[in-house]
């Protein structure tokens, strides 16, 4: 049986759960000013290269998009994301509800953002002023959520075009290890011109973290009152902190991102062998939509494998989700069954 259904259904990596157990020694200091939290400040900066960057950690990934948007705009603006982000489907307004403002939906192929859509969006809002939300903010998802990832080439175009025109940058990193593995660049390459990231860890090994890492200093002063009276301050932060710091040192988070990607690669390399598969986007991270005959479908389920059927792609659409825990052995067991 494979569990293809989401990473979000992996176990903490063990690594993460040693870490929880070392700081469970004793009292700390609460609400993050505790030593793991500030060693994972440290830690932060060394990774992205930014001295200026704090670090705020939070329980879960849509609490962290909320508090970052809620920052970067009024309730008179709005943010400008892909038709498919999640802070658009699947954050049952708490965006809007933290920010006040409003999400304004935009098309593109593979659930990516482009300069000319948002160019697009920002004049016909404008020319309808005051009527209209005024864009202040864009949201990328990277990777995004239909497992495609920017490239450092159009990051740079989207981020100076942020630039140019007065808007912050926001990234959804929920699955930001697998796209940094993918690329085979640097961290700091992806974040260049980047405002806030919603760093992702539970998809990624954590039980719960997240963090809203802060790059533009002015959007950091005050946070720390969008941190508490958003409900995301932990008073025993460290033990956020912990599984953040674990994922982070070495390189963790990296090697689960990229074997999380690796085991989609294999898995794509033998749905193209089978007849009445199809691909329906590339395979860049690790999420695969595909088209499947409804009784082919019937069939994996009624063997124990879990993935989910994806309407919004298609009638005969299904989602795989690979993880740091996936094995060869699923791979191989799902595709013998297929």
């Amino acid at each position: 049986m494979a569990g293809f259904a989401s990473d979000n259904t992996a176990p903490i990596h063990p690594k993460v759960l040693a870490a929880l157990a070392a700081v469970n020694d004793g009292t700390a200091p609460a609400y993050g000013n505790d030593p793991v939290t500030a060693r994972l400040r440290e830690t932060m900066v060394e990774v992205f290269q930014a001295p200026q960057v704090r670090v705020f950690p939070v329980f879960n990934g849509s609490a962290c998009n909320g508090l970052a948007l809620a920052r970067m705009i009024r309730p008179y603006e709005s943010v400008l994301s892909h038709r498919q982000a999640h802070i658009n489907n699947d954050e049952c307004g708490l965006p809007e509800f933290f920010t006040g403002g409003k999400i304004v939906a935009i098309d593109g192929f593979g659930a990516k953002l482009t300069v000319e859509a948002i160019g697009d969006t920002i004049a016909h809002a404008l020319e309808h002023a005051p009527h209209t939300s005024r864009p202040k903010a864009i949201s990328l998802t990277q990777s995004t959520e239909l497992g495609t990832v920017y490239s450092l080439e159009e990051l740079a175009a989207l981020t100076a075009f942020a630039r140019a025109h007065g808007l912050y940058v926001h990234m959804d990193g929920a699955r930001i290890a697998n796209a940094v593995a993918s690329l085979g660049c640097a961290p700091h390459e992806v974040v260049k011109g980047v405002d806030i990231l919603s760093f992702g860890g539970t998809k990624n090994g954590a039980m719960l973290a997240e963090a809203a890492v802060i790059f533009n200093p002015a959007l950091a002063e005050d946070f720390a009152y969008v941190h508490k009276r958003g409900g995301q301050l932990p008073s025993k932060a460290r033990f956020v902190s912990a599984q953040l710091q674990a994922l982070l040192e070495d390189g963790l988070w990296l090697e689960l991102g990229g074997h999380a990607n690796a085991m989609a690669r294999l898995l794509a390399e033998g749905l193209q062998t089978v007849e009445g598969v199809a691909l329906l986007y590339p395979v860049e991270a690790n999420e695969l939509f595909v088209t499947l005959p409804r009784p082919v479908a019937q069939g994996l389920f009624a063997k124990g494998h879990q993935f989910y059927p994806w309407p919004a792609e298609g009638p005969d659409a299904y989602r795989l989700v690979t993880s740091f825990s996936t094995t060869q052995a699923e791979v191989k067991a799902f595709l013998a069954d297929l």
